[in-house]
């Protein structure tokens, strides 16, 4: 086990981001301890090895992230007895895709000069004090997600990812509770029959497990390109179209400034919030130049908006279908 300490940039509450992921579907986050300590497992960046981590925040003005983390390698059968678990010596990758995940690794002290032009803004960062987006654990797993999602309603989608995790990925004890892990790429790559999922979809993952190990989902390379650049290379994946690629880019690879054009929720959101009734009200490229006051923060303002009207629809609107 190695500790871990990310100091936040700006305004950041781990308790925030608790409450976001019991609301989170694809997560399926449910905590049992008293709100303090945030229990991760998920695939490594490096494609074969399991992370597990508890999370836990500083009372400080500083507020520093301080995480216990274990790297498990092996097969998924050992380590779910809990036999063969070691460390790695890339921590600082472990600790960069931590980062990410919680979008620790983004400079947040301008997001709350955007409240000073917007009054729309500045009520939702009041109304969710210190959140950013929690992203998928990689942008593979955001994919798998979107595969396994594709027309089928959350809470089916969900049930189906978590059969896969338990039956395919690896069970850890993190902070006194087993998780299971979704499987590494190497694992997924091998995958058969999956209750509930058409061998089509089956196919398209074991593909994005291929397309994974070959860094064709690589976090830090989807981030670095134009963003228009990364969605056209996303859409060349098997499975993945408009929708799915701005998913995968900002909930997976945890781009902080992109507008979903392809998100009809956030579109309703932003017509309902900034008041526009007329008919044009929902037309992609005009809520995209009301979004471009958000740079370079887009992505987080979306979230905060989906987040405000879902928490108004109640948890029926969370079992909807992806799209």
């Amino acid at each position: 086990m190695t500790a871990i300490a990310i100091t936040p940039r700006g305004p950041f509450s781990l308790a925030a981001s608790m409450r976001f992921l019991e609301g989170f579907t694809p997560a399926g986050y449910r905590d049992a301890s008293d709100g303090r300590v945030l229990r991760l497992a998920f695939p490594a960046d490096d494609g074969h090895s399991t992370v597990s981590a508890e999370v836990g925040q500083a009372q400080s003005s500083e507020g520093t992230v301080q995480a216990n983390v274990t790297v498990h390698t092996g097969s998924p059968g050992k380590d779910r007895m809990g036999t063969e678990s070691a460390e790695s010596n890339g921590m600082s990758a472990v600790r960069a895709q931590l980062a990410r995940i919680l979008s620790l690794d983004v400079d947040g002290s301008g997001f709350p000069r955007l409240a000073e032009d917007d009054p729309v803004v500045a009520g939702l960062i009041a109304a969710y004090p210190g959140l950013r987006p929690v992203c998928f654990h990689s942008p593979y797993e955001a994919a798998a997600w979107a595969v396994i999602g594709h027309r089928v309603r959350m809470v089916q989608a969900a049930a189906i990812k978590a059969r896969i995790a338990e039956h395919h990925g690896h069970r850890v004890a993190v902070a006194g509770q087993w998780l299971h892990s979704f499987p590494t790429p190497l694992v997924l790559r091998g995958l058969g029959r999956v209750p509930g999922l058409p061998e089509t979809k089956v196919e398209r993952l074991r593909l994005l497990a291929d397309a994974a190990l070959a860094g064709d989902l690589d976090a830090a390379r989807l981030r670095a390109m134009p963003v228009e650049d990364a969605l056209a290379h996303l859409r060349t994946l098997p499975g993945i179209g408009p929708f799915s690629a701005e998913l995968i880019l900002i909930r997976g690879a945890g781009h902080p400034d992109v507008f979903p054009c392809h998100e009809r929720r956030l579109h309703a959101s932003m017509v309902d919030a900034y008041g526009l009734g007329d008919p044009d009200a929902s037309d992609a490229h005009r809520l995209a130049g009301i979004a471009d006051h958000w740079a370079p923060y887009r992505s987080w303002v979306a979230l905060l908006l989906r987040t405000r009207r879902e928490a108004k629809a109640g948890p029926a609107a969370r079992g909807r279908s992806v799209r």
